[in-house]
């Protein structure tokens, strides 16, 4: 009898599990291009980093050291301090210069990959944190597989993790555009594009977790891409509330790493930084077909494109 009972509890604690891991909303926030000097030099400055203070949750950051090389050392030491220094934040290199991989080959990329990494690595080991987190430029593995697996193998010899992402939403391109508005103090267009930045990252999240859950008939622990930027300093807190409605839990990166889904080939070697969803189909076809299903963003690549004529 008693044998019995323990043989049901297992088996219901089990399912519990079951759902506790598949049942989940789970998101891992990263954040590209960091520091970002506009904070710095403005009036509103470490603003992103107010932000993420009041958010209460993990980020992974990748850094950019060349964003700040013309500072002194001290300068360059207290802008990167300020933000290594959080406990909520883990470290990522982003390189120093941010080239394309694609563009300036295997020698020049991992010699910035090492630049990249020279003072992040020294306030790491004061704040005893570890820097093993690598994400390219634009996304730009290489242009071809031999590049990848070159590149691939000089970060694995340098203890450097590749750091994919599941779902991003050209935050990159909604910022230029929200800060031209701000520019030309045309407010209300500017609060318009945050706004819609907003709405259009939550469609990108259904969109994805519609795919997770066809491919993997799960749910995964997702990793959203995004940049240190104006717009995510005055948005990403209502993406954070917009996403919590949806009952999304924000984890670290290293645990959102551990869902299996990420043990997976990248089986995609070409220059183009799309999504991990993606990078993992096994058929080209399909690959495009979802692609050219994705949220519909032809509004804002629209002004994007007009305003750069604009400032030509």
């Amino acid at each position: 009898m008693k044998n019995k009972i323990l043989i049901k509890i297992t088996l219901l604690f089990s399912l519990f599990s079951t759902f506790s891991v598949f049942g989940q909303l789970e998101v891992a926030i990263t954040m590209d291009d960091v520091p970002n000097k506009t904070f710095f030099i403005s009036s509103d400055k470490y603003s992103t980093l107010k932000t993420l203070d009041s958010l209460n949750i993990p980020i992974c950051i990748f850094i950019n050291e060349g964003k700040i090389f013309k500072e002194d050392s001290i300068t360059k030491k207290k802008l990167l301090t300020d933000w290594i220094s959080r406990r909520y934040i883990t470290l990522g290199n982003h390189s120093y210069s941010h080239y394309r991989y694609s563009e300036v080959g295997f020698d020049v990329f991992s010699e910035d990959i090492k630049k990249g990494e020279i003072v992040t690595l020294e306030l790491a080991k004061k704040n005893n944190k570890e820097l093993k987190y690598f994400r390219f430029p634009y996304n730009d593995l290489g242009i071809d597989s031999l590049q990848h697996k070159k590149i691939s193998n000089f970060l694995e010899i340098n203890n450097y993790q590749i750091t994919p992402f599941t779902i991003e939403s050209m935050d990159w391109m909604y910022n230029y555009v929200y800060e031209y508005y701000l520019s030309k103090n045309e407010v209300n267009m500017a609060n318009k594009i945050g706004l819609e930045y907003v709405n259009k990252t939550i469609e990108y999240f259904n969109y994805i977790e519609n795919i997770t859950q066809n491919n993997y008939g799960r749910k995964i622990r997702q990793v959203y891409m995004c940049h240190d930027n104006i717009l995510n300093s005055r948005y990403l807190p209502r993406i954070v509330v917009e996403l919590k409605h949806k009952k999304y839990k924000f984890i670290s990166l290293k645990k959102a790493l551990k869902d299996k889904v990420y043990n997976q080939e990248d089986k995609y070697y070409k220059k183009w930084g799309i999504s991990w969803i993606y990078r993992w189909m096994n058929d080209q076809n399909e690959r495009s077909n979802v692609l050219k299903n994705e949220p519909n963003t032809e509004e804002i690549e629209n002004l994007y494109n007009s305003i750069l004529k604009e400032n030509k």
